[in-house]
């Protein structure tokens, strides 16, 4: 299961916010059912792109190649 400070990869796409299938993010908070995560997204200039509570379904481990 997913905790505070991973790294994951959206499951799908964001458009709203310029986001792709892939992006990735890190795990800011967890919510007590685990089934709910604040996740920020960060530009490689240090600035964040977004900031979204996301599903469990949303997110998936990063696995770099």
């Amino acid at each position: 299961m997913f905790e505070e400070l991973d790294v994951v990869t959206l499951t799908r796409d964001i458009p709203e916010y310029g986001l792709s299938k892939g992006s990735r993010g890190a795990i800011v908070y967890c919510y007590a059912d685990k089934q709910a995560f604040e996740v920020e997204f960060v530009a490689e200039s240090g600035e964040t792109l977004a900031l979204l509570t996301l599903g469990a379904g949303d997110i998936q481990a990063y696995c770099p190649q």
